[in-house]
C-alpha cells in the first residue's frame, strides 16, 4: 500500500506571500536539537537512548510540520523500530561502527527519490505512479547498515527541476528562517528539516546546485562531493548526493557512512582510504584562494551577497591564506547551453508519458521541459557539447587555487511560492552559475552558512576543491565555522502565522 499523500492545503489563517511573526516555544526537552556528534557521545555515555531521541524528534516535527511541510512518508512505527533495535546494540555495547564512523540511532531524513525499499518515489511530482520501490538506493542502504533512525523520507519539487519546494505532489514547504521565503531547492525539504532541528542528519541530491542551494538559504553545510564518490542509483552526468547538516563535523561523520562502494552506481569512485573525521588537520598559512565574485552568466550578484563573500575572504585572508580575485569563466552561451540539454532530456521524459500522465505536470515545468522540443541532433549535441565546455573550462580555471571561494547564489532569499529565484521559466537557470560549474567538473563544493539578508534568512559561502579532494573542503567548511561570527539560534521553534 502507498503512504499516505501529504494534503496540499495552506496552513490554516496563512494567505499567499504571508509574513510570520509570534512563535510558540517548543514545551519539552530539546533532544532535536543536537548534533550527531553530541548523540553518539550521550548515547555512548548511557546518558541518552535513542528512542527517547527519536521520539523527541517525532513530536517536534508534529509540531513544525503543518507550516513546514518538509516530509514525505513519515512513519513513526518504523522509525521507533529502529531506534529500538539501535537502543538494544548500545545496551549490549555492540553498536555498529561503518567506515571507522557511528551514527548507530542518529534520526535522519532522506530526500524522496532516493529509493528507500517499501516507499513510492513520487519526484515530487504527481505524474508519477506510485509503486513501492523494491530496495534502497545506495545511499540509504549504507545509511540502514549504519543503524540510522530513518524518520522520514523528505519533499522535493516537480522531478526536482526547481529551486523551490513547490511540487504537484507535495505540500508547499516553506523556509523555518522565515516561512513566507523559499527554502530552495530541489532538496527542499531536506533543507527545511535540517534547519528547523528534524534530528541531525539530512541526505539531499545535487546536479546542479540541489544540495547546496537549500543549504545556502537554510544555513546548514551542504556538500556536493566529487562525482562518484556517493554512491547513487541511478548515476549521471553531474548527479551526486551529498549531506545537509548543521555542522562540518556532522557532514564528514555522514560522509564516512556513504562514501563506500556500490556496484549499482557506474560511475563510482574506487575505494579510498579516507579520514573523514580528522577535520582539524589544515593549515590555513599559505593556502592560495581564488575568489569568484561574478558567475559571469545570469542573475548579478545582489550586494549583501557580496558584502557576505567577501567578509568571509577577509577572514580567511587574516588566518593566513592567500586571497586572489578570480575571474569568471562561465559566459550565458555556456549556461544557455546546459539549459537547453536539461530541457531536451526532460521534455523527451515527458513525450514517452502518456497524456494523462503529462497533464498533472506543474504548467510552469512542463513549459520548460517542452522548449526543448523540436531541436534537431546537431543542436542537441551542441547543448551537451556546452556541458562538456563547462567541465574543462572550470578544471582550467581552478587548477591554480588550493580552493574557491564564491556565493553559493548570486540572490537573497524569494518568495515560497515562486518556482525560481527569478520566477521566470525563460530564465530558469540564471541563479545557477555559480553552482553548476562544480557539478560538471565533478568538483567537490559544499554550502556554510556566511550572513544573513534583510529577510533573515541565511546566505551560503562556497568553497570548492580540486577533484577528490572531498575532505579539504570540509575542512575549509570547519575551519570557517570557526573563523565566522556567532551566528544567530536556529529556527527549532513552531512558526505560526503573524
Amino acid at each position: 500500500m502507498a503512504p499516505p499523500r501529504l494534503s496540499a492545503k495552506r496552513p490554516p489563517g496563512l494567505s499567499a506571500g504571508a509574513g510570520f511573526g509570534a512563535i510558540v516555544p517548543c514545551m519539552t526537552d530539546a533532544l532535536h536539537t543536537l548534533t550527531a556528534t553530541e548523540l553518539i557521545s550521550a548515547y555512548r555515555a548511557g546518558s541518552l537512548s535513542p528512542v527517547d531521541v527519536t521520539q523527541a524528534v517525532l513530536a517536534h516535527i508534529d509540531r513544525c510540520e503543518p507550516v513546514l511541510c518538509a516530509t514525505y512518508a513519515l512513519d513513526a512505527d518504523a522509525a521507533l523500530a529502529m531506534a529500538r533495535a539501535s537502543e538494544a546494540r548500545w545496551r549490549a555495547g555492540q553498536p555498529i561502527t561503518a567506515n571507522g564512523a557511528c551514527i548507530d540511532g542518529v534520526p535522519v531524513t532522506i530526500k524522496e527519490n532516493i529509493a528507500t525499499r517499501g516507499v513510492p518515489v513520487p519526484l515530487g511530482t504527481a505524474a508519477t505512479d506510485l509503486v513501492p520501490a523494491a530496495q534502497d538506493a545506495p545511499p540509504a542502504a549504507r545509511l540502514r547498515e549504519a543503524g540510522a533512525v530513518f524518520i522520514a523520507k523528505t519533499t522535493m519539487p516537480e522531478f526536482g527541476m526547481l529551486s523551490s519546494g513547490l511540487s504537484s505532489f507535495h505540500a508547499l514547504a516553506r523556509n523555518p528562517w522565515n516561512p513566507a521565503m523559499n527554502p530552495g531547492g530541489s532538496s527542499a525539504g531536506a533543507g527545511a528539516a535540517g534547519a528547523a532541528g528534524y534530528g541531525p542528519l539530512h541526505i539531499g541530491t545535487d546536479i546542479g546546485g540541489s544540495v547546496r542551494l537549500p543549504a545556502a538559504w537554510c544555513g546548514l553545510v551542504g556538500l556536493k562531493p566529487s562525482l562518484g564518490r556517493v554512491p547513487i542509483d541511478p548515476p549521471y552526468m553531474g548527479r551526486c548526493a551529498g549531506p545537509m547538516t548543521r555542522t562540518a563535523a556532522d557532514a564528514a561523520l555522514m560522509m564516512a557512512v556513504l562514501a563506500q562502494p556500490d556496484a549499482r552506481d557506474h560511475m563510482s569512485l574506487p575505494p579510498a582510504t579516507i579520514d573523514w573525521l580528522d577535520l582539524d588537520r589544515l593549515d590555513l598559512r599559505g593556502l592560495r584562494l581564488g575568489l569568484l565574485l561574478d558567475a559571469g552568466c545570469g542573475m548579478p550578484a545582489d550586494p549583501s551577497v557580496i558584502a557576505a563573500t567577501q567578509a568571509a575572504a577577509r577572514r580567511f585572508e587574516a588566518a593566513g591564506a592567500t586571497v586572489e580575485p578570480l575571474r569568471p569563466w562561465m559566459t550565458p552561451e555556456l549556461l544557455a547551453g546546459m539549459d537547453r540539454f536539461w530541457r531536451i532530456r526532460s521534455g523527451c521524459d515527458l513525450q514517452a508519458m502518456p497524456p494523462e500522465r503529462r497533464d498533472r505536470v506543474l504548467p510552469i515545468v512542463r513549459t520548460w521541459a517542452e522548449g526543448g522540443l523540436g531541436f534537431s541532433g546537431e543542436q542537441a549535441f551542441a547543448a551537451y557539447s556546452q556541458a562538456l565546455a563547462i567541465r574543462a573550462t572550470t578544471v582550467a580555471a581552478t587548477q591554480a587555487f588550493d580552493y574557491v571561494l564564491s556565493p553559493v547564489s548570486p540572490n537573497t532569499a524569494f518568495p515560497a511560492e515562486w518556482a525560481y529565484p527569478t520566477n521566470d521559466v525563460q530564465r530558469a537557470m540564471d541563479h545557477i552559475g555559480f553552482t553548476v560549474p562544480f557539478s560538471m567538473s565533478e568538483q567537490p563544493a559544499v554550502s556554510v552558512g556566511c550572513g544573513y539578508d534583510p529577510h533573515g534568512v541565511p546566505i551560503g559561502l562556497q568553497i570548492a576543491g580540486r577533484r577528490f579532494d572531498d575532505l579539504g573542503v570540509l575542512r575549509m567548511a570547519h575551519a570557517f565555522e570557526r573563523l565566522r561570527p556567532a551566528q544567530r539560534p536556529w529556527p527549532m521553534a513552531v512558526p505560526v502565522p503573524a
